[in-house]
């Protein structure tokens, strides 16, 4: 059951942006003896971005990982090109980018995000969420503390706590 003030923070969302290390991952990295590294998705999280866009929510991304991976993730799983930002160290300055390219205020917006380069724009969205494991609960403040810890789904819990307060779960596939 979701709390009346989530429901109309909830309400208005049109784009859901997040982080990538640390909520779609579980903040690793594993690297090869060749140097290659990889990185583990959850596909709970994948279904997510499905389930937001039958909804008419968008999905954007913005990590400060240059990461190939990431890149191809976010191809499979159609998310606008032009809303997958990576290698940025200003999140900020691209959150506030990315409103105004789609024509949004701060409160159609949701931000999910794990660590202390994910505080500004958590400061401005109007709906926030972090994962159950964050390390850094008390500086970020987000609205909602999820269960779920990064890469164990807590994308997913999100996007399925914004779709049950616009009561999208019945509409969907």
């Amino acid at each position: 059951m979701l709390d009346k003030i989530l429901i109309q923070k909830a309400h208005p969302i049109k784009l859901l942006i997040t982080d990538i290390d640390g909520v779609w991952t579980n903040a690793r990295i594993y690297y090869t003896a060749e140097g290659e590294h990889m990185k583990g998705f959850s596909y709970y999280d994948g279904m997510a971005v499905y389930l937001l866009a039958q909804a008419g929510i968008k999905t954007a991304i913005i990590t400060s990982e240059d990461s190939p991976i990431v890149a191809q993730r976010a191809k499979k799983l159609k998310i606008a090109e032009e809303d997958v930002h990576l290698g940025i160290h200003d999140k900020l300055a691209v959150f506030e980018a990315i409103l105004q390219r789609h024509n949004l205020t701060p409160n159609q917006v949701a931000y999910i995000g794990d660590d202390v380069n994910d505080f500004a724009p958590m400061q401005v969205a109007g709906l926030t969420a972090a994962p159950a494991n964050t390390p850094v609960f008390s500086q970020l403040k987000p609205d909602i503390l999820l269960t779920r810890k990064g890469g164990d789904g807590a994308f997913r819990e999100f996007a399925d706590m914004i779709l049950l307060a616009q009561n999208w779960e019945n509409r969907l596939p």
